[in-house]
C-alpha cells in the first residue's frame, strides 16, 4: 500500500487506513496508527465533518481536541447516507489494509458495509469496530460515549472520596483507552494477515479496557463479597500511598507501594525504625493502620516547601513526583525532550504543544504534525489517487452532494 513522507521507514509504513470514526474513540485508534507510520484518510460528512470539530476548549474556531487527534490525516468528504457514497466508501475499502468505525453495531451491516461484505472485495483486510458495549450482547445496541463506559465499567463509583458522588474524569478518558486498544487491536489483526494472508473483524468497546484495569475490584467482590467504594488518593491496596500538601501549598504524591519503598520512605523521613513496628512492618498491617500512619506522611510533607520535600526523596529513591499543571508540564525539561511535540501550520492556533506518540522505537524520530485538514480537504487527492476518478467524476458527485472536493494536492502536500 502507499506509504507517506512522514511514515517512511516507520514500524507501520506502507498501511493504508480508512478511517470512519468520528468524535474521539476511533479517531485516538486512526492517530496511534498515523503516529508510527500509516497513511490514515479520514472520511467526513460532507456538511458537518466530524462533530469533534465542535467540541471545546477552542481557539479562533478550532478545536484543539479535534486537532490533537487528526493532524496528519487526510480528510475526505463522502456522504454515507447515500448510496454512491456508500460505493465509494466500498470501493475505497479494496483498496487499503484497515477500516476504522464507530458506529452503533449493526449500521454498517444495513448499509453493505459489514465486515462480510468488505471481506469479499477485499480478503486481507482488517476492520476494527469501536462501540459502546461491542458487537454482540445484550446492550450492543445501545448507543454509548465515554460517560457511560466510565460508570458502566465500575470506574467512577470507585472515583472520588467517600463523601463525594461517583466521579467521571473531565477528559475522554474511556474514548482514549478504548482508542489505544484499538490500535493494540489492529496492529495484532495485521501482524497475523502477514502470517495467513486473512483479515479480521477486531471488536472493542468502549467500557471493556476500563473494566479490565478496575478489575481487581471485580474479583475482590467475588471473592470476599466486598464491594469496593471510594477511597481518595489512595488505592486501597497499598500503604502509604497519596497526595500531599507541602509547605508552600504545593502538591506531591508519594508512592511506597511496596516494602522495600516503604522502607526508604521511613528512613526519609528520620523514622527508619517504623518498619520495625508491628502497626507498619508490612503492607497487610500497614493497611490495616492506615490512617494514623497517613497522618505522619502528612505532617512530615507539610513541614518543608515541595521541591525540598521532593529533594530528600529522590535522595532516598523513593517514588514520588510534584502534581503538575498544564503551565509545569509544558516548562518540564523531560517532557520537553521525551514526550510534548509542536503542532505547526495551524494559524488559528498559532504555536501549541501537544503530547506525542504513546510509546518509543528505538532510534526512531518522532512524527512530525503539521497541519490540521480542513472538511474534505483531500477528497480529489485521494478519489484520483486510489480510484483513478477523473477531474469531471469528482466534480459530478460533488454537485450532487455524493462529496465534498477538497483543494489542489501542492496546497495540501504538508500535511502528508
Amino acid at each position: 500500500m502507499a506509504d507517506t513522507p512522514n511514515g517512511a521507514g516507520r514500524p507501520l509504513a506502507g498501511v493504508r487506513v480508512l478511517e470512519l470514526g468520528s468524535m474521539y474513540a476511533a479517531p485516538t485508534c486512526g492517530r496511534m496508527l498515523r503516529d508510527f507510520g500509516a497513511d490514515v484518510i479520514k472520511v467526513e460528512d460532507p456538511t458537518s465533518g466530524d462533530y469533534a470539530r465542535q467540541w471545546t476548549p477552542m481557539k479562533n474556531g478550532q478545536s484543539f481536541g479535534f486537532a490533537r487527534l487528526n493532524s496528519g490525516k487526510r480528510s475526505v468528504a463522502i456522504d454515507l447516507r447515500s448510496d454512491a457514497g456508500r460505493d465509494l466508501i466500498k470501493r475505497l475499502a479494496a483498496q487499503v489494509d484497515v477500516v476504522i468505525e464507530n458506529f452503533r453495531p449493526g449500521r454498517m451491516d444495513a448499509w453493505g458495509l459489514g465486515y462480510s461484505a468488505l471481506a469479499a472485495v477485499n480478503p486481507g483486510i482488517v476492520v476494527t469496530s469501536v462501540s459502546g458495549f461491542g458487537q454482540t450482547g445484550p446492550y450492543r445496541e445501545k448507543p454509548g460515549f465515554g460517560t457511560v463506559a466510565e460508570t458502566g465499567s465500575g470506574f467512577a463509583f470507585i472515583n472520588g472520596w467517600p463523601e463525594t458522588p461517583p466521579t467521571s474524569p473531565p477528559f475522554g478518558f474511556a474514548d482514549s483507552i478504548s482508542g489505544i486498544s484499538a490500535a493494540m487491536g489492529t496492529a495484532m489483526a495485521l501482524f497475523r494477515r502477514e502470517r495467513t494472508g486473512q483479515g479480521d473483524h477486531v471488536d472493542v468497546s468502549l467500557y471493556e479496557p476500563l473494566m479490565f484495569i478496575v478489575g481487581d475490584m471485580i474479583m475482590n467482590y467475588t471473592g470476599t463479597g466486598f464491594v469496593q467504594g471510594r477511597v481518595g488518593n489512595g488505592t486501597g491496596s497499598a500503604s502509604p500511598r497519596g497526595v500531599y500538601r507541602a509547605a508552600d501549598g504545593k502538591w506531591l504524591s508519594i508512592a511506597a507501594s511496596n516494602q522495600g519503598i516503604a522502607r526508604r520512605l521511613f528512613a526519609a523521613m528520620g523514622r527508619p525504625e517504623l518498619i520495625e513496628d508491628p502497626r507498619y512492618a508490612t503492607n497487610e498491617v500497614r493497611m490495616q493502620h492506615n490512617d494514623e500512619l497517613q497522618e505522619m506522611v502528612v505532617a512530615w510533607v507539610a513541614e518543608r516547601p515541595r521541591d525540598e520535600i521532593l529533594k530528600v526523596l529522590d535522595e532516598y529513591e523513593v517514588v514520588c513526583s510534584q502534581v503538575n499543571d498544564a503551565s509545569d508540564i509544558v516548562e518540564d525539561p523531560h517532557f520537553q525532550e521525551r514526550t510534548l511535540v509542536e503542532l505547526t501550520g495551524v494559524e488559528t492556533l498559532g504555536r501549541v504543544l501537544m503530547p506525542g506518540p504513546v510509546l518509543h522505537f528505538a532510534g526512531e524520530e518522532r512524527p512530525v504534525y503539521h497541519g490540521v485538514p480542513s472538511i474534505g480537504e483531500h477528497t480529489d487527492e485521494v478519489l484520483s489517487e486510489l480510484l483513478s476518478l477523473s477531474g469531471s467524476e469528482i466534480a459530478e458527485l460533488a454537485e450532487a452532494g455524493t462529496v465534498r472536493s477538497g483543494q489542489a494536492p501542492a496546497a495540501t502536500e504538508a500535511l502528508r
